[in-house]
């Protein structure tokens, strides 16, 4: 085939000038040599151990179920219609239909995985009937399990499974008489008229449609989006509520690179993805298409408008109109770890596309657990199962407010969440405490001119299980034996909290990883969004910065670098200064080094006890019981604290987050770097403790928790402010303050 450039002729073989996808023109249109073919094979086949293809059978049933439930649907709206006295005559043709939307519509679905669909109704089926009625209906199916009604959501849905296949169903009821087969969603006048829950229902599938329609190969760009969900979940950045990206912010990502290389084939997408993110200048908005105007009046994501918008730090934009942000959740940590992972991704397809490495090494996981010098092991523990698996999923969502916390201190550079949970070790909880842990890898920044800095993450941790008993209490779900705890711990001690097959990086077994690919266990988060909990084994090979690659061709590759660095996009969304890049958070950082001595939790002081009143809560700190910082000494410590050179952002000052809506994402399915190396300073641990407390040891110090039960049901289902009281009914505070001394 006859290669071409983007400044060539744009035709092949005689054929009609090709369409233009995108807000700029393409980088290159350069059509696959045979090398490109074959490496796309031996992609497919690299991924084929991880379960990512169906076979025919299990597509087949898939759409037989679909035929059932789309049958069901009908049948229930046109009894719903003789209920409300419809005339017999337009019974018939009131219709009703089933959509698909996610990974199944997009067809990028693994083995076992779920199916996301829409149940479209005509005007006079209202959501009540859906959720009362045709809930009835289901349940009397005898090829119905698992049947779950969560009304309340930000995204109302019912969840089942049918024949074998778990279902997600959402609703819609637009402002039709009836439900036409050949209906396309994609009109933004079918939203005339519609309740904000309808508008959030459709919005799915109207996402799903429009990047479908906006890519040049749908096949090519199927194949290279399997390829960069595994990547991302087997290197752990695969989570929306963590801060990470989700499968729709994945999918608009593939089909940027798509739209600017269009005749390329995967394995050179793959590739091309990894150059492109890799170089691209962060916060300049991802678009796949140019925002259009709508007379609708609803709420878009414009920074010329909505100040909250400017804070958004990787934005990914919806292509479907309302355009929103599929990225808020990103945080400095997250943005960070990503943008390492796509000069590693770059790193391995050069050498994979020379011939010097197989496609296997892309999807090695990092070694997460060998990382970092110190964790924050994050425990949420309740007295049931089922307790346990509903109070997993509130902690679990508000973890990044705890990312938040932490980036904010003036202290550490750096902290990094693993998606992956962990159950509790059996000689760490009692017989019928169900436990589930996450890690945080911290980075802390080196003293430089001061004798010594004090570390304080009391307030850290404290307004971050603050806000989870507070929405707990707000939406009644506190129950005996519901509990969150925090740790400090260092590397040396993790094997206290993980079995040693995870920290001695043992391999995954095939039957591991493609449970891991299938999206792990479902459950519902309390404020009502779905989540996905994918949960992937960090263990393999060591996580490195790229090294620069020759590569041949380097006029081409200086205009194609140049080209992505400096993406020249179109339109009043691209007028916002790009924000400062940020240095490798993998570089050495000599002088640093972070010994922390542990104690065991000690209980109030008597005089301390008999001053609490109840709903008093105590504010605690990483390590012992201390005095206050504000003492002379502590305040010229403080002031005298490490430069901002030593920063990760090092261009840039810590700012508030976003004041972005506090709801959970769409998604994470049931139960993801950065080098911290030895260095010569020592982070040493001071404190008031009581008479006769060892200073020695390495047990890690918890930080309080509180537990509380079930109370009232307050007003709203929405996030409290920091104004909200905090649970009173048998409220347990247990003071244990932990300051670490930063010594130069």
């Amino acid at each position: 085939m006859r290669e071409m450039s983007a400044s060539g002729a744009n035709t092949h073989g005689g054929q009609q000038p090709q369409k233009h996808y995108g807000v700029t023109s393409p980088i290159s249109l350069a059509y696959p040599k045979e090398s490109d073919h074959i490496y796309t094979q031996k992609l497919i086949e690299a991924m084929k151990p991880f379960g990512v293809f169906e076979d025919e059978d299990e597509q087949n049933h898939r759409l037989a179920v679909l035929g059932k439930l789309n049958a069901l649907v009908k049948e229930w709206i046109a009894e719903i219609s003789e209920e409300k006295d419809i005339p017999p005559s337009a019974i018939g043709s009131v219709g009703g239909k089933i959509f698909t939307f996610g990974s199944y519509r997009l067809g990028v679905h693994t083995k076992g995985a779920d199916i996301d669909a829409l149940c479209v109704a005509p005007r006079h089926v209202q959501r009540e009937d859906f959720f009362q009625s045709f809930f009835e209906k289901l349940k009397k199916h005898e090829e119905i399990k698992d049947l779950l009604a969560v009304e309340d959501a930000f995204v109302p849905v019912i969840k089942f499974k049918f024949d074998g296949i778990e279902i997600d169903l959402l609703f819609a009821r637009l402002a039709l008489q009836s439900i036409p087969e050949n209906l396309d969603l994609r009109g933004d006048s079918l939203l005339r008229n519609l309740d904000i829950r309808c508008i959030r229902s459709l919005n799915g599938c109207r996402v799903t449609d429009e990047i479908l329609s906006l890519v040049p190969n749908k096949e090519n760009f199927r194949l290279t989006l399997r390829a960069i969900k595994l990547w991302a979940k087997r290197r752990g950045i695969y989570s929306n509520m963590l801060g990470f990206l989700g499968g729709v912010s994945w999918a608009m990502l593939v089909a940027r690179t798509c739209q600017l290389y269009p005749n390329a084939v995967a394995a050179t997408l793959v590739h091309k993805f990894f150059l492109v993110f890799s170089k691209w200048e962060w916060p300049n908005a991802v678009l796949l298409k140019q925002p259009e105007e709508s007379n609708l009046n609803l709420p878009v994501w414009d920074p010329r408008v909505n100040p909250s918008d400017r804070y958004h730090l990787m934005p990914i934009i919806t292509p479907a109109y309302p355009q929103q942000n599929s990225t808020y959740n990103v945080s400095t940590s997250t943005r960070t770890i990503m943008s390492e992972e796509f000069k590693t991704g770059l790193s391995v397809t050069d050498e994979i596309l020379r011939g010097k490495a197989e496609w296997p090494k892309l999807f090695e996981p990092p070694r997460f657990f060998q990382k970092y010098k110190h964790y924050i092991v994050l425990a949420a523990s309740a007295s049931t199962e089922e307790n346990h698996l509903e109070w997993i999923g509130l902690v679990e969502s508000k973890i990044r407010v705890l990312i938040g916390n932490l980036e904010r201190n003036e202290y550490i550079t750096l902290a990094h969440v693993n998606p992956q949970s962990f159950p509790g070790l059996k000689e760490n909880r009692t017989e019928n405490e169900f436990v589930s842990m996450w890690f945080i890898g911290i980075i802390f920044k080196k003293a430089e001119n001061a004798e010594s800095v004090n570390i304080d993450l009391t307030q850290d941790i404290q307004a971050f299980t603050d806000t989870v008993y507070r929405q707990a209490n707000n939406v009644s779900m506190l129950k005996e034996g519901m509990k969150i705890e925090a740790t400090h711990v260092k590397k040396r001690q993790l094997h206290e909290y993980l079995p040693p097959d995870v920290l001695q990086k043992k391999k995954k077994s095939l039957a591991d990883v493609n449970r891991t690919s299938n999206g792990g266990t479902k459950r519902c988060s309390l404020d009502g969004s779905q989540l996905d909990s994918s949960r992937d084994t960090d263990c393999g090979t060591p996580f490195s910065s790229p090294t620069p690659v020759n590569r041949p061709g380097k006029t081409a590759l200086e205009i194609e670098d140049s080209i992505i660095s400096s993406p020249k996009t179109t339109g009043p969304l691209f007028d916002s200064p790009p924000v400062p890049r940020t240095s490798c958070p993998g570089t050495e950082q000599q002088g640093m080094s972070i010994p922390v001595i542990g104690t065991k939790p000690m209980a109030p002081p008597p005089v301390l006890a008999a001053q609490l009143s109840p709903g008093s809560t105590i504010p605690t700190m990483l390590g012992r019981n201390m005095p206050h910082a504000t003492s002379p000494s502590s305040k010229a410590l403080l002031a005298n604290g490490p430069s901002s050179t030593d920063s990760i952002n090092s261009s840039a000052p810590k700012r508030p987050c976003s004041p972005s809506p506090d709801s959970s994402p769409k998604r994470l399915k049931g139960p993801d770097k950065v080098s911290d190396t030895p260095s010569s300073s020592e982070l040493l641990e001071h404190g008031n403790r009581p008479s006769g407390e060892s200073l020695d040891g390495d047990k890690p110090m918890p930080i309080p928790t509180i537990d509380t039960t079930r109370t009232q049901r307050l007003s709203s289902n929405e996030l409290p402010d920091a104004s909200s009281p905090l649970p009173t009914n048998n409220l347990r505070v247990v003071k244990n303050s932990i300051r670490l001394t930063l010594n130069r």
